[in-house]
Formats: structure tokens, sequence, C-alpha cells
């Protein structure tokens, strides 16, 4: 990880969960990190408890759904923080939704954020690295829903959306070919974030009793990436807790 400090690293969706941990991780390593989200207030309290690294976090307001929004924060990157060394497309969302009687803005609220808001974080991030022409990483927080859509009511779309990463990060690869930024996806299964708190079906005692990860094991497999040499490509990795059995 030393070849990084100093370099900036974007991680979306830092508010909480995941995205708060990976970008945690980054700065604790010595990282210039631009926090994306919505709830901007929460990076700033994380960046108050991490004045201590060797790293800083920067909350930058983001909605990844919006294009407008989505340019606005990489301009402000870019004239603030020079450029974008390395991407973490971790903003995702979820309604708990049905496929036979469901609603279209339900949807394609789950596609506007997990799929062209990945996209468009992508564009943006790629242009600002290829500009620079050094190493550059884009990481995706996949799911393992993408290759494997476990029975819990009110799904819908979320496993579909995931799969499209796959099939995105495999077309970006193509598209950057012969440069030096490399794609990457981690695919974990149940994590222990609000995120599937959201359910009816998953209560806070039905959570519990179910094998998980912590946020902090993602960021640890996004530091091994990133650890790795830059003639390494790390495809994918896929972390599930012991004992998780769907």
């Amino acid at each position: 990880m030393d070849r990084w400090a100093g370099k900036v690293a974007v991680v979306t969706g830092a508010s909480a969960g995941i995205g708060a941990a990976i970008a945690k991780q980054l700065a604790r390593n010595g990282m210039v990190v631009a926090g994306l989200a919505r709830r901007v207030d929460k990076i700033k309290e994380l960046a108050e408890g991490l004045e201590d690294c060797e790293g800083k976090l920067h909350a930058v307001e983001c909605d990844v759904s919006k294009e407008e929004s989505v340019v606005s924060a990489f301009a402000w990157i870019q004239e603030n923080l020079g450029s974008v060394n390395v991407l973490v497309n971790n903003a995702g969302i979820t309604k708990e939704s049905s496929l036979i009687d469901g609603s279209l803005e339900d949807w394609r609220a789950v596609f506007d954020v997990n799929v062209l808001g990945l996209c468009l974080c992508t564009r943006e991030a790629v242009r600002l690295m290829r500009e620079n022409g050094e190493e550059g990483v884009v990481i995706n927080i996949n799911s393992l829903t993408a290759e494997r859509v476990p029975f819990i009511p009110g799904f819908a779309v979320y496993p579909a959306s995931k799969r499209s990463i796959t099939a995105l990060a495999q077309t970006l690869t193509h598209e950057l070919t012969g440069t030096r930024i490399r794609v990457t996806s981690i695919s974990p299964g149940l994590v222990a974030t609000e995120f599937m708190a959201s359910y009816s079906t998953f209560s806070e005692e039905a959570m519990a009793a179910f094998p998980s990860l912590d946020p902090e094991d993602v960021a640890a497999a996004v530091a091994y990436i990133l650890s790795c040499g830059p003639n390494v490509v790390v495809q994918n990795i896929v972390l599930r807790p012991l004992g998780e059995s769907w």
C-alpha cells in the first residue's frame, strides 16, 4: 500500500456501512479520500475521527443517480485534489418490491443508483485517470446475489442490478486495454449493515441469527487489491461469512 500514499481515492456511498469502512481504511493507509454521498454530514463526522491518520478524508456531496451531481463532484475533485487514482464504486440501494406487483418507480430507482450511477462515476473517474497516465484501479462492490439469487421476499430487481455490474466490469476491462488501469470486483455475501435492515423480513434479531461479514472485511479486501503489484489483475474476490449456506 505504500505506493498509494498521497494518491487520490474516490469512494461512493461513503456515509455508512461498507463505504464508510473503505474510506477509513484508505485514509489510514495514507490516501487522500474523496467520500461521495448524499448524507455529507455523516462523512464529515467520519473525517473528524481520522485527524490523526496519515491520509485525509474529504466529504463531497453527490447523488450518483443524477448526472449533474456526479459531474459537479468530480469537477470539485479535479480542482481541489488534482486527479483520481482509485475509484471504489460502492453506492447502492435496494427497494423492497416484487416483479409481479412492484412499481416502475422503485425498479428505476435501483437501476439509477446501482447501474447508471456506477457508469457515471466510472466515466468521470476514468477520464481523470487517463489524463494523468498513472496507475489506476476501479473497484466495484458487487454482491454474491449477482451469481446466486437467494429466496428473499422483496429482492425484485436488486440481484439483476448487481449482475449488470459483472457485465459492466468485463466491458470496461475491454475498453481499457492498453492502459494502466485495472478493473476488479468484490462480491460479498451478507454484510452486517443497515442495508438489509430495510427489509421488513429482516428484523434486528433475524439479522443477528444469520452468519454475516463486517464492513471492515470488505475494506480489507480493497486494501489487498491495492497491495498487489501493477501487473496483477484481481478479477473478482468473493467473500462469504463462515456458515453461510445459500
